[in-house]
């Protein structure tokens, strides 16, 4: 997991897609990549991993396999339907790539969470601009002189009574 201290609420916006991947005897990895072109901090936040219906009475062992070789595979969760078919895995958030691996167990294991990115907010230069915008109009406007009010009331008191007469 990855954390950096520009996590500024004016200038990033979480953006969550979500995510899953089914693990199994014919594809026993898988490998999360973040697009390329995002050009942003992105996440891998885990929620759940369960057994598909067709899974054997057996154990499934999901890991999660390190960037590096001389790093051991970190086992996330152990499951059998008999057991404990579903896991719920919160708190888990990883950078990518994360490849997954099942290391034992025919399948099918089912993967699911969020794939978060945090996207320039850009919305929140826009209306500092618009703010600008609108003092400088107010400084632009000559204020109004006040004996004309005052003028225009002593007048229609002057206007109602010749109309009275």
């Amino acid at each position: 997991m990855s954390t950096t201290g520009s996590t500024d609420s004016k200038s990033e916006k979480p953006m969550a897609l979500i995510w899953g991947c089914e693990l199994s005897s014919e594809r026993a990895s898988y490998t999360f990549q973040a697009p390329q072109e995002w050009h942003c901090e992105q996440q891998l936040a885990l929620r759940t991993v369960c057994l598909g219906e067709k899974a054997r009475d057996e154990f499934h062992v999901l890991e999660i396999v390190p960037p590096t070789p001389e790093d051991a595979p970190v086992p996330i969760a152990t499951l059998k339907p008999s057991v404990l078919p579903m896991a719920t895995l919160g708190g888990v958030e990883l950078t990518p790539p994360v490849t997954f691996h099942l290391r034992a167990g025919s399948g099918p294991v089912y993967i699911s969470g969020q794939h978060i990115s945090l996207m320039p907010d850009l919305s929140w230069e826009e209306e500092e601009e618009e703010e600008e915008e609108e003092e400088g109009d107010e400084e632009e406007e000559p204020p109004k002189p006040q004996g004309a009010k005052r003028g225009n009331a002593a007048k229609k008191r002057r206007l109602e009574k010749e109309d009275e007469q």
